[in-house]
């Protein structure tokens, strides 16, 4: 499969590293354009591949031509590429707010997937929610879905108004779990664990009780209860989370995300 690249930042490296360590692609298979000298340095001298500061000449070596830019570099970009794309060519984008309207319109091509991944798939444990346009045939279809299965976990959906909604829950959500990740730590540490002993205490229990609620299928309120005891020490910590708002603030993260993703997408 022949990739291009469009854009080569975070996301756009990790997509390129775990085609290549799945074996979906070799070097000689994928080409990257990015306006950065340093980035396409390093694209190139940490994977061998091709790079170049045209984004025009990059469509030339794809079949799939992912569009990895910031939100803020679309216009310009979509000018550069307006009727540059074979009609033969898969547009996947990874645009953050950008509808499929936005891009089929700005680049004059109508084969189009649109995915939000998130930051885990760097290390193959990504959650990508993607649908596409009417015209891109199912041939298209499953070279986008092994593209996105070398992320992680994906899911095809018909109705493209999730994608901002996605992007509000699993997109921004690795930062939230980040946070509580913290402040975990912190508190372990305020009350006298060694930091290197509360890191592994917080990040096994944070894995553990994730794959709990994914193995055992039970809401997580039965869960939380299984471990609660009445007038216990959980007891006392759930109490101190409820009175923190901590419910409220957690909904209110992604109802902002929400908001804001909707608004980049004009």
């Amino acid at each position: 499969m022949k990739i291009a690249f469009i854009g080569g930042g975070v996301m756009g490296e990790t997509i390129i590293s775990r085609l290549l360590g799945e074996g979906l692609a070799t070097p000689k298979d994928i080409i990257a354009s990015d306006i950065s000298h340093p980035r396409r340095q390093v694209l190139s001298e940490k994977y061998g591949i091709k790079t170049t500061a045209d984004n025009r000449s990059a469509l030339e070596g794809g079949e799939v031509v992912v569009l990895a830019i910031k939100p803020q570099s679309l216009a310009e970009v979509m000018n550069d590429l307006a009727g540059h794309l074979r009609p033969g060519q898969l547009l996947l984008s990874i645009v953050a707010g950008a509808s499929i309207a936005t891009i089929s319109k700005g680049i004059k091509h109508s084969a189009v997937v649109r995915v939000m991944p998130n930051i885990l798939a760097q290390i193959g444990e990504g959650m990508s929610v993607w649908t596409a346009t009417a015209d891109v045939t199912q041939s298209q279809r499953e070279a986008a879905r092994s593209i996105l299965a070398a992320l992680g976990k994906e899911i095809y959906v018909t109705d493209e108004r999730y994608l901002d909604m996605v992007t509000a829950v699993s997109g921004s959500g690795p930062a939230y779990v980040f946070l509580v990740i913290e402040s975990l730590l912190d508190g372990a540490v305020h009350i006298g664990l060694p930091h290197e002993m509360a890191r592994q205490l917080v990040i096994q229990t944070m894995l553990g009780a994730t794959r709990f609620v994914q193995e055992t299928g039970k809401h997580p309120a039965e869960l939380r209860n299984m471990v609660t005891s009445p007038g216990g020490t959980t007891a006392k910590g759930l109490l101190a989370l409820e009175e923190g708002g901590i419910r409220a603030i957690l909904a209110h993260a992604i109802i902002a995300a929400y908001g804001k993703a909707k608004e980049l997408g004009g």
